[in-house]
């Protein structure tokens, strides 16, 4: 391996050069960040099965900027406390849990949509990831917690919370403690917590009196769905405890975390690249308006549907993955397949979006091309070529969950409007903890001609 030094307030420099590094080096190579900290970053599909079988934990060095806000939640847990939430929360994200959020997706998109229709009047060009991103956060409350917000049109704190952590991250000075709790920006990012934290305790303490009355799951179906907070809440291991009020609060801002920032990043790219292919944008909305039949809203049975948009979708997810990478600190000896060893203590990169761009494993990978993802192609591959929400025991417990949203989003999103790219508007790529562009994500709008 080939050692490279990289300095942490040269990102930009850095997402460039993984890229350059990543065709040099095609398993791996250390980077350091600063004269202390050193990760293998990996960023080929055999390497990575290695890492991403074991349940090692998340580093402490990125995650770290996360836990003021989110806690011990399931992202950073590790342990018997992971394996113990794991198992109680996999249950909240059963098919039946998630059918009733179809529509309730539904319904936040189309409230996203009806902004948009000043700008599909007018032509202009306008920033996608804003608007995404409160609709996102509108579907997970409506949908998670059975809560309406009106976040699109009001705002929140979890917003402006997921934006301060990713300027931190970016920020080298910041990553000092010290420095970033004195300054504006560390005093804007406790009061957003506080509030957010406050939101959280009392969406939690209203539900908690509701459950006391209404007592069991069955009757609560009966007046509304059962959503993630209901089984949070009534989750019990095997020697009927269940988890503590620190433990809801972490894994309810977790989730709030998790579930709106990821998703709003690939919706944003997936838009953005329809924009940019209309051809393949053509072939995604004749499926949709066959499958919708003039519906204004996705139903759970029309995801499967539309296997053209979902290949769309997962070509997008390769090219901008919504994590753009994922790390691990190693606490035993881990042996790679080629019969290489890195000692206990050693932190790990898992480079998703290396593995991704990787020319030894895809074939012009800087070309969007939604055939690759055809079921003789994806046989073809290695299941680890493929990994925007990670694999094994600690992927993305609500990649199901994304999954749905990004299909529903897109799906009523080509049946309003026609999406046409903004040649001015080129996204500048920066890795943070989500896949974000430095000058935002523009596209224009017009409605659709039913007539062409």
């Amino acid at each position: 391996f080939k050692t490279r030094c990289v300095s942490l307030n040269v990102i930009q420099y850095c997402r460039i050069n993984l890229v350059k590094w990543g065709q040099k080096y095609p398993y791996a190579f250390p980077m350091w960040f600063g004269p202390f900290v050193c990760f293998l970053n990996i960023h080929h599909p055999d390497y990575v099965k290695t890492i991403l079988a074991s349940t090692e934990p998340k580093d402490n060095f990125a995650y770290r900027f996360i836990e003021s806000w989110i806690g011990e939640g399931l992202l950073v847990s590790k342990g018997q406390k992971w394996f113990r939430h794991r198992r109680l929360l996999t249950p909240g994200f059963h098919y039946d849990v998630l059918k009733p959020y179809v529509k309730l997706m539904s319904d936040s998109a189309n409230t996203m949509l009806a902004k948009w229709e000043r700008y599909a009047k007018t032509g202009e060009s306008f920033e996608l990831f804003e608007h995404v991103s409160l609709m996102t956060l509108d579907s997970i409350l409506k949908c998670a917690f059975s809560y309406n917000s009106n976040c699109q049109t009001e705002g929140l704190s979890v917003y402006e919370l997921s934006n301060l952590i990713n300027l931190r991250f970016r920020t080298f000075p910041y990553h000092n403690d010290l420095i970033f709790y004195f300054s504006p920006h560390g005093f804007r990012y406790r009061k957003a917590c506080k509030v957010a934290h406050n939101h959280t305790a009392e969406v939690v303490r209203k539900r908690k009196e509701a459950l006391k009355q209404e007592k069991e799951p069955g009757y609560i179906q009966t007046k509304r769905n059962l959503d993630f907070l209901d089984i949070l809440l009534c989750a019990r291991d095997e020697n009927q405890q269940g988890l503590s009020d620190e433990d809801i609060r972490a894994e309810v801002d977790t989730f709030m975390f998790e579930g709106h920032d990821t998703t709003a990043s690939g919706i944003s790219f997936i838009l953005y690249c329809l924009a940019c292919h209309p051809e393949h944008q053509k072939k995604c909305r004749d499926e949709i308006m066959q499958t919708l039949e003039g519906k204004d809203s996705m139903e759970w049975d029309d995801l499967s549907k539309i296997p053209y948009t979902t290949m769309c979708i997962k070509e997008s997810l390769r090219l901008y993955p919504p994590v753009p990478g994922i790390s691990r600190h190693v606490t035993k000896p881990l042996t790679f397949f080629d019969g290489r060893t890195i000692p206990a203590g050693c932190n790990v990169g898992t480079s998703i979006f290396g593995i991704h761009r990787n020319p030894t494993i895809w074939e012009n990978p800087d070309v969007f091309d939604p055939l690759r993802f055809l079921p003789e192609n994806v046989s073809m591959r290695s299941p680890h070529a493929f990994v925007p929400f990670a694999a094994g025991p600690r992927n993305c417990i609500g990649q199901n969950f994304a999954m749905n949203e990004m299909k529903a989003v897109v799906a009523l999103t080509l049946k309003r409007y026609q999406l046409i790219e903004d040649p001015d508007w080129k996204p500048k790529i920066i890795p943070r903890l989500v896949l974000r562009s430095l000058n935002g994500i523009h596209i224009k709008i017009k409605p659709v001609d039913y007539d062409v």
